[in-house]
């Protein structure tokens, strides 16, 4: 008497006896998907425009771009409540210069010198490393 074990992505249900001849063999119910009773079942499906083949819908850079403005709106609202919340004039001394701001536009100048300071390095490397592989790409025979 033989099992026949399922493969992956088969059920081990309950196994039922088949008559071959004169011996009875025990077989594995197989699960079987309404797809694979369809013609043409053997072969994957294509997913209907505008979706992955997960199921899930494609980003497009039109989606990037509206989500992109819906941030920035969210925050720019923010940024106006903070600064009318932040409305005290504050003395500011810098290099030997000195007056009076706003307390928040004194952070949100400081906030930006400090994006500054990280992006121009930042983009310098980027810059750096895209001429890199500009130069090992042009070398190397496909």
């Amino acid at each position: 008497m033989r099992l026949k074990l399922p493969s992956r992505g088969q059920a081990a249900e309950n196994p039922v006896p088949r008559q071959s001849g004169a011996s009875s063999d025990l077989v594995a119910r197989e699960h079987v998907s309404p797809a694979q009773t369809q013609p043409g079942a053997g072969a994957p499906a294509s997913p209907a425009p505008g979706m992955t083949p997960k199921g899930k819908v494609r980003r497009t850079r039109a989606s990037a771009w509206w989500m992109g403005l819906i941030i920035a709106a969210v925050i720019l609202v923010a940024l106006v409540i903070f600064i009318a919340q932040n409305s005290a004039s504050v003395a500011v001394h810098y290099l030997g210069m000195q007056g009076h701001v706003p307390l928040a536009i004194a952070l949100v100048l400081s906030a930006v010198a400090g994006v500054l300071l990280v992006a121009i390095p930042g983009t310098a490397r980027v810059i750096q490393l895209r001429r890199a592989l500009k130069k090992n790409a042009g070398s190397t025979p496909r």
